[in-house]
């Protein structure tokens, strides 16, 4: 039952994400006006909001201008509702859940608009910052120091490369890789971004070798740093321990 709980909670969540991800980047508010069709403007009901099931229902398309309903809104809504159940899976009832609940919803907006957008919005890494802050404090999983470290490193480790690149890499990505150090702390804020850059590095390679993309055309870094850290919130310390095997004699 908790598992179809965050399920459900994940998609109703998910919902509310699709908003954030299409007004945000405009400068809209997320509360006003109601939700509505882009492309038609009529007010949606309550039954053209379920999430996932109306936009199956409804064959991707209004219900009223027979508009084509994008398929970011169920992928959103899909990804959020297994991320929450993986996380409630992991860290079942502990405050480390909510904890990491609010930085994978701050990491799925952030994905799907730098997707679109080519962006990181100052306000979401500005809320998630403070949110961190506030988190970290309830939850004592971290020391200030090792949240400071964190946010150094991580920063830090695109800080070189945003230089070197001359704009190759934003600042909305240094900013994100601040967040992360702040909810992961050290060393964990820094593997987080190294497995980000990886992911970036191979998926790059792929895509220049597919021709689908040019050495200068641009790549959203936000995606790959979201990876880095979901995939160290759970095996993070795995990783580290694999890593210093090679190490032993």
């Amino acid at each position: 039952m908790p598992y179809l709980f965050f399920f459900l909670f994940g998609l109703a969540a998910g919902s509310f994400f699709n908003v954030c991800i299409h007004r945000l980047p405009g400068g809209k508010s997320i509360v006003f006006p109601p939700s509505h069709c882009p492309q038609c403007g009529k007010r949606l009901a309550a039954r053209d909001l379920v999430p996932l099931f109306s936009y199956l229902l409804l064959r991707g398309r209004c219900r009223y201008c027979g508009g084509g309903i994008s398929l970011r809104y169920p992928v959103v809504e899909l990804i959020t509702g297994l991320v929450y159940v993986s996380l409630y899976s992991f860290f079942g009832w502990h405050l480390l859940l909510l904890k990491y609940l609010f930085l994978a919803s701050v990491l799925i907006i952030v994905t799907f608009i730098d997707l679109e957008h080519y962006i990181i919005p100052n306000k979401v890494v500005l809320a998630a910052f403070a949110g961190g802050v506030l988190i970290n404090l309830l939850a004592r999983d971290l020391t200030p120091v090792s949240a400071g470290l964190g946010i150094v490193a991580a920063a830090g480790f695109l800080f070189l490369p945003a230089v070197i690149s001359r704009g190759g890499m934003g600042g909305g990505d240094i900013k994100l890789a601040a967040v992360i150090g702040l909810f992961l702390g050290w060393p964990l804020g820094l593997v987080a971004v190294f497995l980000g850059c990886c992911a970036a590095g191979l998926v790059g390679v792929a895509l220049l070798m597919a021709k689908k993309k040019g050495r200068k055309d641009p790549i959203p870094f936000g995606p790959f740093l979201a990876l880095g850290a979901f995939v160290t919130v759970l095996w993070g310390q795995a990783v580290i321990q694999w890593y210093m095997s090679f190490f032993r004699l």
